[in-house]
């Protein structure tokens, strides 16, 4: 029963990556490319879990959670203040946008399954969105929101396993690395919509007071789970000929399956939106709480100042619903906004869980954990860069091809990770020389390293 309530606690990382950006994301995949993009759903379901691991780590080992050691690490002078700055308007400015998606989504999704109209379900959303948030209890957030994972994951595996998609062409795409002409762009798109920033901080956040051990147990069953649902969902897009929309998903499943299956999809649309459209909010409000605080005990999360955080990021998701601005331009420009934010995430995290003066012997990273974090690290930086690239053809009325964004992307990517790496390093060995000057002040030999945790 333990092990089954922390996987229902963290929940809330699937819940909140699941969301109608992919559901966009993987349907448009399995409509362009078959089965052969799984393979990305796989690494980027690894890379979430080795990323909330770290980020979980932070707050078990060090007390602080990643917000706040991202303040402790850089505190003082004009980059202090930038990074705060930089950290703050990513994840704020950034939930706001995946907010207007969220809603967005969640609403196309109760007015493609029911009679009711988009704008009527945007209200219907935001007004409970707000009651949830309000009463902010962890247990009443947590069980609404592994009840909608709940509802999203039956609905879109029961729809994928209906399709019966051949298991040979499914484990093959899972497995197998491949990149069809054109797919570039799309792969990043899989890893974006997965690997969501916000998350690094609602996770650490969400740690305090947890055991490690439990915590990799709990993380690991529900991030596996929504990777499952989310190769369930580009599954279920296989059978769609044509232009992607919503109501042609739909209207695909329906034909090949029933009108249930139409229903089940619209459905599932909603609760991911609707799981989606808790989280963002509140990790924004988690975040500055977190940057901010100052032991006054003002941004505690009944506050004014907290709940005016999620309230805001709330209200942009309401005022784009209410405009009747189109869901998939939206889900797309958030998607968009996540590539560019994403990095800034990964790398704090990479040097914060390699600074031996915060993490200590027992908690920073092992060199196989660097290894799969950094190549996550690459390939964020190479969808950030992507997307500044394409907006800036775009602004200048250029048309790159998708190679040649990708190649100059790689290759500012590879000049980006060289004086990163060496950061990392520094970090790495700035505890030893802070411990090694301590003890030869005092006439004393080093200390030997403490041995490793043995559930690490």
């Amino acid at each position: 029963m333990k092990r089954f309530l922390q996987v229902l606690f963290w929940s809330l990382i699937p819940a909140a990556f699941i969301g109608p950006g992919t559901v966009t994301t993987a349907a448009s995949a399995g409509a362009r490319f078959g089965y052969g993009l799984l393979w990305a759903l796989t690494f980027s379901t690894i890379a979430t879990v080795v990323l909330q691991e770290a980020s979980a780590r932070v707050t078990v080992v060090s007390g602080r959670n990643l917000a706040e050691a991202i303040r402790d690490r850089f505190r003082g002078g004009a980059t202090g203040l930038l990074v705060i700055l930089l950290v703050l308007g990513a994840i704020v400015l950034g939930n706001a946008a995946y907010e207007a998606g969220n809603v967005l989504g969640a609403a196309a999704g109760a007015a493609l399954g029911s009679p009711i109209s988009s704008r009527a379900a945007t209200a219907l959303i935001v007004i409970v969105t707000f009651a949830v948030l309000w009463v902010g209890t962890p247990k009443v957030v947590t069980t609404v929101l592994a009840a909608t994972v709940g509802v999203m994951g039956i609905t879109f595996l029961v729809t994928a396993v209906m399709l019966a998609p051949p298991v040979g062409e499914v484990l093959r795409g899972s497995l197998v690395p491949s990149a069809p002409t054109g797919s570039g762009l799309l792969l990043l798109g899989l890893v974006g919509t997965t690997v969501v920033p916000y998350n690094l901080f609602l996770g650490s956040a969400a740690a305090r007071g947890q055991n490690l051990r439990e915590i990799r147990f709990g993380l690991t069953v529900a991030v596996v789970l929504g990777g499952l649902i989310s190769m369930a969902i580009l599954v279920a897009g296989t059978g769609l000929r044509g232009t992607f929309s919503y109501e042609a998903v739909s209207a695909m499943l329906s034909g090949r399956l029933g009108g249930w299956a139409g229903a089940m999809f619209a459905w599932g649309l909603f609760a991911a939106g609707f799981s989606s459209a808790i989280t963002a909010p509140l990790a924004a409000a988690v975040t500055a709480g977190s940057l901010f605080e100052d032991g006054s005990g003002r941004w505690h999360a009944r506050g004014p100042r907290y709940r005016a955080v999620w309230m805001g990021v709330l209200a942009v998701g309401a005022a784009f619903g209410l405009a009747g601005v189109p869901p998939i331009p939206a889900i797309i420009l958030a998607q968009a906004l996540n590539g560019v934010v994403l990095p800034f995430a990964a790398v704090f995290l990479l040097v914060v869980v390699n600074d031996r003066a915060l993490m200590g012997d027992d908690g920073i990273n092992r060199p196989a954990t660097n290894v799969v974090m950094s190549a996550v690290v690459a390939a964020t930086l190479v969808l950030g860069v992507s997307g500044v690239l394409k907006a800036a053809a775009s602004a200048f009325g250029g048309t790159p091809t998708e190679g040649r964004i990708l190649a100059t992307a790689g290759g500012i990517a590879g000049v980006l990770l060289v004086p990163l790496l060496l950061w990392v390093r520094r970090a790495r060995a700035r505890g030893m020389e802070h411990r090694t000057a301590g003890t030869a002040s005092r006439g004393e030999a080093a200390p030997a390293p403490k041995p490793r945790l043995p559930d690490r």
